[in-house]
């Protein structure tokens, strides 16, 4: 399991002396224990990753925040955090494949505008579940319902 995986990976990070990576692992590890505690039981990976995805997401508004005030040595740090932390995670699916996705249950759940949105993200978040973030499927499946919203070359002038 990823727990196995990311404490033998501490492991030889302790020992390679590699500050950082060792103090993202740690934080990794008990972002888990946190959920299992959380959930009285132990954590799946599709749990796990979704831990992860919340990491990252904090890590960016962090480092977009640092960026902002001048701190560029504090927003690194974070990137270099969400680095090793992309590393745990099933290969991501790129913007094309998340499109094609959300093109396919557009049509599964029969969605024609904005309404159907959550819907749409209710079933693709499960079908893609730890392959793509949660802030990339939303904003790809609401460009694809304004599309069918607002189709190209559609003229509101009416006779």
């Amino acid at each position: 399991m990823i727990t196995d995986r990311i404490r033998k990976d501490l492991t030889q990070a302790m020992k390679n002396k590699q500050g950082l990576r060792v103090s993202t692992l740690r934080m990794m590890l008990a972002g888990m224990v946190n959920k299992e505690k959380e959930k009285g039981e132990a954590i799946s990976e599709e749990t796990a990753v979704k831990v992860f995805f919340s990491m990252i997401k904090q890590r960016e508004e962090a480092a977009e925040q640092f960026s902002r005030v001048g701190r560029n040595d504090a927003a690194r740090k974070e990137q270099e955090e969400i680095a090793i932390i992309r590393t745990y995670l099933p290969p991501q699916l790129t913007e094309d494949e998340i499109r094609a996705a959300a093109g396919e249950v557009i049509a599964e759940v029969g969605a024609h505008d904005l309404k159907g949105l959550g819907k749409v993200m209710g079933v693709l978040s499960k079908k893609l579940s730890g392959r793509a973030s949660g802030g990339d499927l939303s904003r790809i499946v609401k460009e694809e319902l304004e599309k069918l919203q607002n189709p190209a070359g559609s003229s509101s002038v009416s006779s």
